[in-house]
């Protein structure tokens, strides 16, 4: 079994390489942007004996680089991760979010239809494509209305009915997820878990400095609900859901339950080795913030069998440490 990876150069990127390669033995080839590295420890099999991970340069605008990947590498299955996948960069950025989100999404399904039309395919898309839920939608089903409130919403729930029509119209096996928001250790500190950990991390080696006039951690909206998943578990169901998924077909990924930030918040000041106060920060705040998202995963769990595995705590004092160890 041979899987691609597209857009492995970010957060998921390597965790996925190494579970498909170290825990299901297959053998994985990556791409990143040009730009981009891809951590020595991804790359590298656990195991002796174990090919190490093919990495490519590509660029999803250019369909061209991606037929000559694909007639190279003859991936069995593709993961496409590849995404311009900030809220905030894409209300500040709109073009160059539906360019990447939508035609690079478009130009790998047409390489897959010309190309690999016997491969499985893998789409990732976001919880945010459900946009303005109402209240009694809160546990949030595939199946629930889509009302997309941001711009990168758009971009993905516009991925997704491209990858819904490819799948029936040409015949191609694709199945999409909606991931609810994923967390652990290497997520950039764009993202809540990963910046308020940073946050913490520094203020931490600003106090062993001996510096006694600490900062206050910076938030944005604590009140919003969100459901929280680790990045690991992440993985495991996009590994499942590609293989036992229906073409056409989209799978929540989430835990199931979400959690109010300020919870969140709550949890990572208890790892922090000294008192931090809280500040809001009006630059945190989104121009539109949806104040509840659930998963009910019920669909994933009965296509595959899945559940996830890693408590929220864990996966908190793990991300908490992490940034301890880049903070000087």
């Amino acid at each position: 079994m041979k899987s691609l990876i597209i857009g492995g150069g970010g957060f998921v990127g390597p965790y996925l390489i190494k579970h498909l390669r170290d825990d299901l033995g297959q053998e994985v080839c990556v791409t990143k942007m040009a730009h981009e590295t891809i951590p020595e420890d991804a790359l590298t099999p656990r195991a002796a004996g174990v090919a190490p991970t093919k990495v490519y340069d590509l660029n999803i605008l250019k369909k061209e680089e991606i037929e000559d990947l694909f007639k190279e590498v003859r991936p069995d299955r593709v993961f496409h991760l590849a995404a311009q996948s900030s809220v905030a960069v894409a209300w500040k950025n709109p073009s160059m979010t539906i360019e990447v989100n939508i035609v690079g999404a478009v130009n790998v399904l047409d390489a897959v239809r010309d190309f690999l039309p016997e491969a499985k395919v893998l789409l990732i898309g976001s919880c945010e494509e459900y946009g303005h839920i109402h209240e009694d939608e809160a546990h949030i089903a595939e199946d629930t209305t889509l009302r997309p409130g941001n711009i990168y919403a758009a971009t993905k729930a516009c991925q997704n009915m491209f990858g819904s029509i490819y799948a029936e119209a040409y015949h191609l096996n694709v199945v999409m997820t909606r991931s609810f928001n994923h967390i652990g250790p290497n997520q950039l500190p764009q993202f809540v878990v990963a910046d308020f950990c940073k946050q913490v991390a520094e203020i931490e080696a600003m106090a062993e400095k001996g510096e006694t006039d600490l900062p206050s951690i910076r938030v944005g909206n604590l009140l919003a609900q969100r459901d929280f998943l680790d990045v690991r578990d992440v993985v495991r169901a996009y590994a499942m859901v590609i293989e036992k998924g229906q073409p056409g077909e989209t799978y929540n990924v989430g835990r199931g339950k979400a959690v109010a930030i300020q919870d969140i918040l709550k949890t990572i000041l208890k790892e922090a080795k000294v008192t931090i106060a809280v500040e809001k920060d009006p630059e945190k705040f989104r121009p539109v913030d949806i104040p509840l998202f659930e998963a009910d995963a019920s669909k994933l769990k009965e296509t595959t069998g899945w559940e996830p595995q890693i408590p929220l705590e864990q996966t908190i004092a793990e991300t908490v440490e992490y940034w301890r160890k880049r903070t000087d």
